[in-house]
């Protein structure tokens, strides 16, 4: 009773900071503007939301969410070199677009109530540039503002302690050797940590990050494995782990109050790529909240040499207010029953994997991902554009015969899969599920391939100046 009135507490205290780091209105922020070195294929670096509206017998554009809510025609501030996103949603029922001539951005009309559309354009000089809607009398009515584009600026300092595991993070292959008895050594650590550029929440982890930390054996091995309870954490823990042949995985024997410790012994009898959670209830709001993990089990022999192993996990965060607010986050349960999630992350925090860890290679390397969904809810479609994997296994199914050339691997939660391709062509590569509306709640990593170029295997085409031949 006492370690619940403990967590309730700590809850209505982070809902107080964060309606003090939120402001009296609570509103979301636009997304931060993402700077030189920070873009991501496919997602914009800013967005806005207009809708249409009446202000003083006007007809205008009113704001939606962030610094310009609520805010007439308000001014959008973005950055030389940005790819905005705006989206209109038609107010009142009459007939609108938005232009940006200097963009050569127009929108299709949006006609009735509620109807709405988005358009998106890249903004190549500074300056204050007019914006409105196009329609006969509009203008004049009262339908425009502006677009104001400032010189890119050094980004602002990320809030809150990096939670994100490097996905180089990867224990050593084990190579052939005979069974051994290992101990393995997890503590469960709560901590607020860093979500996005402006955005805490309070992390539940194994080993302070998230995912927690690979676990990599022979089959045939003897796991000693240990438990520990941060004394400074709030809630029980425990795990469960997909490799276990045993009640719960391990969870029944591993349920830990804050500042104790337990351990249980188990052999590892199936090779394969296996997910580890924590298994205390509420299950689905411990494995949210980051703790889940992968443990390898490596067939006899081990697995064949690459030149790089990354280690990559997919999980889903339900947050009181929608993506993108600044301030420290509560988990939101009715969001979590209904699977409505407000993030979706690569290895817990929106940037894991472009700003702050992206991954590295070089032509003519061969890669290997072992990637997992922790979920706790939702299926991927892995996929790494303009990558072909050149052997994928499914289902963590390491001893099985491989798929070969694969475009996207299909992994539901709890579950894992293992590819392996060579890295052909340079350039910056984005990592994604392919449910790409995801991409915009945060879900991205980056491949950065350096080398020389490959003309033979890719290359651009000169303008044909309107000549075919």
């Amino acid at each position: 009773m006492m370690l619940k009135k403990r967590w309730i507490a700590m809850r209505a205290a982070a809902a107080v900071a964060a309606m003090m780091l939120l402001g009296p209105a609570g509103f979301a922020q636009p997304k931060t503007p993402t700077h030189a070195g920070m873009q991501v294929h496919g997602r914009a670096d800013v967005s806005f939301t207009l809708k249409t509206g009446i202000a003083d017998g006007k007809m205008v554009f009113i704001g939606r969410g962030g610094t310009i809510d609520g805010k007439v025609n308000p001014d959008l501030i973005v950055h030389e070199g940005e790819q905005v996103e705006v989206t209109l949603i038609n107010g009142e029922g009459a007939e609108h677009d938005i232009v940006f001539p200097e963009f050569r951005a127009t929108s299709p009309h949006v006609i009735g109530r509620g109807a709405s559309v988005t358009i998106s354009f890249h903004v190549r000089s500074a300056g204050s540039f007019e914006y409105f809607c196009d329609l006969p009398g509009h203008r004049d009515a009262g339908m425009e503002g502006h677009i104001k584009v400032e010189l890119p600026t050094a980004g602002a300092a990320p809030e809150g302690v990096s939670i994100s595991r490097d996905p180089t993070d990867v224990p050593p292959p084990i190579g052939d050797r005979a069974p051994t008895t290992l101990r393995v050594d997890l503590e469960a650590v709560e901590r607020v940590g860093r979500l996005d550029t402006h955005t805490t929440y309070d992390f539940w982890t194994f080993n302070g990050k998230v995912p927690g930390p690979m676990l990599r054996v022979r089959v045939g091995d003897t796991v000693e494995l240990h438990l520990e309870n941060n004394k400074n954490d709030m809630m029980p823990h425990s795990i469960d782990l997909h490799a276990v042949n045993g009640t719960g995985g391990g969870a029944a024997l591993t349920e830990v109050d804050p500042g104790e410790e337990k351990g249980f012994v188990f052999k590892a009898l199936t090779p394969g790529l296996f997910v580890y959670h924590c298994a205390t209830p509420m299950v689905a709001n411990h494995i949210s909240n980051g703790m889940y993990g992968l443990i390898l089990v490596e067939p006899a022999g081990g697995l064949p040499k690459v030149d790089h192993e990354f280690y990559i996990m997919q999980g889903e965060l339900y947050t009181n207010a929608p993506m993108g607010t600044s301030g420290l986050q509560e988990m939101n349960i009715d969001k979590l029953l209904d699977e409505h999630p407000d993030y979706f992350t690569f290895n817990g925090a929106v940037g894991a994997l472009t700003t702050e860890h992206p991954l590295h290679s070089k032509v003519g390397d061969t890669v290997r991902i072992f990637f997992g969904v922790g979920g706790p809810n939702f299926t991927s479609s892995f996929h790494v554009i303009g990558q072909i994997f050149d052997r994928a296994w499914e289902d963590g199914a390491i001893t099985s015969a491989p798929l070969t050339g694969v475009q996207t691997v299909s992994v539901p939660p709890g579950s894992a899969a293992m590819v392996e391709f060579s890295t052909k062509v340079p350039g910056k590569y984005t990592i994604v599920d392919h449910a790409l509306s995801r991409l915009e709640k945060g879900l991205a990593g980056s491949l950065v391939v350096d080398g020389p170029e490959q003309p033979d295997i890719f290359r651009a085409v000169a303008p044909s100046n309107g000549e075919k031949h």
